[in-house]
């Protein structure tokens, strides 16, 4: 049956009324499914050559968290470039985007009927609307006119939403950025964050907020929590947006040349100073200084820091003189470090000014659905560097991720489904390539009872075998460096920190041990 007069207009009071963009995206597509009757639809938004899903009805969870770049997908291409109603020929020898990721069809899904609808505003392409039904001749009954007058109630509602956006976040800018609005100039540079979760929204309200001041500010959370995200996402969303971003990892710097990295040195200041060095304080002039891991800075450079941070003074090593830099500081850390104040490794003075505007980011464990939202959104990163044609998540590998906790939230995430991404395509035979719950056996060992670890533990304590004592002090020294040195992220001044060693002594024992 063919779509009335009167069915397109409840459809447009439908998706107009006042609901947030989430919802009312939703409800296009429940509307668009009923209507046209059609086994799975998409809304997608178009931007720098890709595709973003923002609503799916009869498609894997996961879809919502994958970025579609136009130039790997020939049929979204099609659409992209059509400026018309696509319809694509059932037998059709272009890759579907959604193959496998419909769900309970497998690779079976080869004779399709499958449509889309560009979306325009102002003659610019801003997204499409994809319908996919298992029957051939599904959608015969409706002419490109009613699929028009549809495609073009669509439009208007994700163009009005997205102008929403636009002025929400314009709000707390500058008379400057909204001068460039009306003119038509892209302002847009924003940091996107996987996220849906209700935790994560507040997360990015906070930054907002923060944002549009100029104050410092502290991100604190565990390691792999994606905190220099975070930290892009503040400078980006400041007016300093259009200056440099420096990046100084704290815990990755030697204590003989930490000085010079921060603030810089003049020729002939130390031996081996052969010229003038701008540090990371000049290079960040007028921008934003990151400091990661701001809590293995040593207690030395800590007060320079601060005399930085309350005055503007920068002097370099070797160099009487002094300048003025204005600079923001963003720092992050995965220390609590109340506690390190406490255990005088790090100033109180210091840490009050960084803490002026602290942001918690959440482990993962904590963000419920944004496991899914991530998890696709690696896969296809995945499918992209491995170039796989398609690639999916079975259902029990997705409850298997869900499932698990994620000590090393979305970092040990992303190498566990690259890992399982390899597995996957080397096990293929063909087809469609599905990451299974056997690909993902690294999470399934390590997620084990802990009851089974410590039995396991105790079983094998006093195996001593033919080993000398040296032999096995050795081995102990080996693994629990190794350990020490995982939790430090591959930081071998952190991790002597850590062992409360002498850092050459570290690197004597580890060539030693032959850990280097």
């Amino acid at each position: 049956m063919a779509l009335s007069q009167t069915e397109l207009t409840q459809i447009a009071l439908d998706i107009t009324s006042g609901l947030s963009n989430r919802d009312r995206f939703s409800r296009l597509l429940d509307t668009i499914r009923q209507n046209l009757h059609c086994d799975a639809a998409a809304l997608l938004a178009f931007q720098d050559g890709q595709f973003t899903p923002l609503a799916i009805d009869g498609l894997n969870a996961d879809v919502l968290g994958r970025r579609f770049l136009v130039d790997e997908h020939p049929r979204l291409e099609a659409i992209a470039r059509a400026g018309d109603i696509v319809r694509f020929p059932s037998d059709s020898t272009l890759a579907d985007p959604y193959d496998g990721l419909i769900p309970n069809q497998g690779d079976k899904l080869k004779v399709h009927a499958c449509i889309g609808l560009p979306l325009f505003a102002n003659e610019n392409l801003i997204g499409a609307i994809t319908i996919d039904g298992f029957d051939p001749r599904q959608f015969d009954q409706f002419s490109n006119s009613e699929l028009r007058s549809l495609s073009a109630i669509a439009a208007v509602s994700l163009s009005n939403a997205l102008m929403i956006d636009r002025l929400e976040k314009l709000a707390v800018q500058s008379q400057d950025s909204l001068l460039a609005m009306r003119l038509g100039i892209d302002t847009n540079t924003d940091v996107e964050v996987i996220a849906q979760s209700e935790i994560m929204q507040s997360l990015h309200d906070e930054i907002e907020m923060v944002a549009a001041t100029d104050l410092n500010v502290l991100i604190l959370g565990e390691t792999g929590t994606g905190k220099e995200l975070v930290a892009k996402a503040v400078h980006q969303g400041s007016e300093r947006k259009d200056m440099s971003l420096v990046y100084l990892n704290c815990a990755a710097l030697p204590e003989s040349i930490a000085e010079s990295e921060l603030f810089g040195h003049v020729k002939g200041a130390f031996t081996g100073a052969i010229s003038n060095r701008s540090g990371k304080f000049e290079l960040a002039d007028k921008g934003t200084l990151f400091l990661d891991e701001i809590g293995e800075l040593p207690l030395t450079l800590q007060s320079k820091l601060l005399r930085i941070l309350q005055y503007g003074d920068l002097q370099k090593i070797g160099d009487d003189r002094s300048r003025k830099v204005d600079v923001r500081i963003i720092a992050a850390t995965n220390k609590d470090l109340k506690q390190e104040v406490l255990a005088g490794r790090f100033r109180a003075d210091l840490y009050h000014r960084l803490s002026v505007f602290p942001l918690m980011v959440p482990p993962l464990k904590e963000r419920g659905d944004d496991i899914t939202l991530l998890s696709g959104y690696f896969v296809e990163r995945c499918r992209q560097k491995l170039g796989i044609n398609n690639l999916s998540l079975s259902p029990a590998s997705l409850s298997q991720l869900k499932q698990y906790s994620w000590p090393g939230n979305v970092r040990e995430l992303e190498h566990v489904l690259h890992r399982a991404a390899v597995l996957a395509r080397a096990q293929s035979r063909g087809g469609l390539c599905q990451i299974s719950p056997h690909h993902l056996e690294s999470i399934t060992q390590a997620d084990e009872p802990d009851i089974s670890r410590q039995a396991s533990k105790e079983s094998n304590k006093f195996n001593i075998g033919d080993n000398s004592l040296k032999d096995a002090t050795d081995e102990f020294q080996s693994q629990y460096i190794r350990q020490a040195l995982a939790e430090n992220n591959g930081q071998w001044a952190a991790t002597a920190r850590k062992l409360k060693l002498d850092s050459g002594n570290l690197h004597r024992l580890a060539k030693r041990l032959r850990l280097k």
